[in-house]
């Protein structure tokens, strides 16, 4: 029984942005194993890719983190084009991936699953009902509202998706997946809507504005901390948010103390490129540090 288990695929990623072209492994799966690696819960990743590319998880297993790989056809390749503030991404699929089946994942257990689809036919609904059964779903539905036609990615509605959030205990969305959901830009009440189709807590990313938890009725306004470098790559920095909250959850942190901590974990990625790798002592340490800021800033 693990605490945490992710599924979803790992990529190759061509990262563009005003300073840099960077090459390197991505998708949900491989920033929230990172993210969460160094952090004291028993986890596991299961995923799948090419054989060519079983040296990302070769390179995984190396720092700690246990891979179940699954084989595929193909390993799937996102070229991600950023603007200068990062707050925006043009996406487009070079390759494809195989989608999970529940088959895969008969004998896995875990008190959290967190599924992390970067298209919409990579998990289907029966996976997620499945394991809905067995532990909590935590879900970035990001994936689900992605059409891919040719090779670029489209934003669609998910026609499945009153079905299949009724086994989605979290679920994680930015500001325009919510709208796609929702057809509101209200994020109260979108958050409202999506926890009337049966998420339990919604959590809704607002890039440099930061972010929001609902849970309860309750709408948790999360600050997002200011990094004290320039911003360089956002690439992955949901996915280091969501590493963050869960592992806070997980320990019996509530929404808002969850949230601060998934923020700071993300403003410290954000720093660099790649994965966040630090320890559960950096982000304490910043939340400190920042924390003294905005006590100035808000006596100003």
């Amino acid at each position: 029984m693990y605490d945490i288990c992710c599924v979803g695929h790992i990529t190759l990623d061509k990262v563009v942005t005003t300073k840099a072209i960077v090459h390197m492994a991505g998708g949900t799966s491989f920033y929230f194993s990172n993210a969460i690696g160094n952090m004291d819960v028993k986890y596991a990743l299961v995923t799948s890719l090419a054989q060519r590319e079983m040296y990302i998880v070769s390179a995984l297993r190396a720092s700690g983190i246990e891979v179940q790989a699954l084989p595929s056809a193909h390993t799937v390749y996102f070229e991600n084009i950023y603007t200068e503030k990062q707050d925006h991404r043009t996406q487009r699929v070079l390759q494809e991936a195989d989608a999970f089946t529940v088959e895969q994942l008969r004998d896995v257990n875990a008190r959290i699953f967190h599924l992390g689809p970067l298209l919409a036919g990579d998990i289907p609904v029966e996976l997620i009902r499945t394991l809905s059964e067995r532990g909590m779903v935590s879900l970035d539905v990001q994936g689900y509202l992605r059409k891919v036609k040719d090779k670029n990615v489209i934003a669609i509605d998910w026609p499945a998706k009153k079905e299949a959030l009724r086994y989605v205990d979290i679920l994680k969305a930015n500001e325009s997946e919510m709208f796609v959901l929702t057809g509101t830009e209200d994020v109260r009440e979108s958050a409202r809507i999506l926890s009337e189709w049966g998420v339990k807590e919604v959590i809704i990313t607002l890039g440099s504005k930061g972010s929001v938890i609902y849970k309860d009725c309750t709408l948790y306004d999360i600050p997002a901390y200011i990094p004290n470098t320039s911003v360089v790559d956002a690439t992955g920095c949901g996915d280091t948010y969501m590493a963050g909250y869960l592992y806070q959850r997980i320990k019996g942190a509530g929404p808002q103390e969850a949230g601060k901590f998934a923020a700071a974990m993300a403003s410290l990625k954000i720093e660099s490129s790649g994965p966040f790798t630090g320890t559960k002592e950096d982000v304490l340490e910043l939340l400190k540090n920042r924390k003294r800021r905005y006590l100035v800033l808000d006596s100003q």
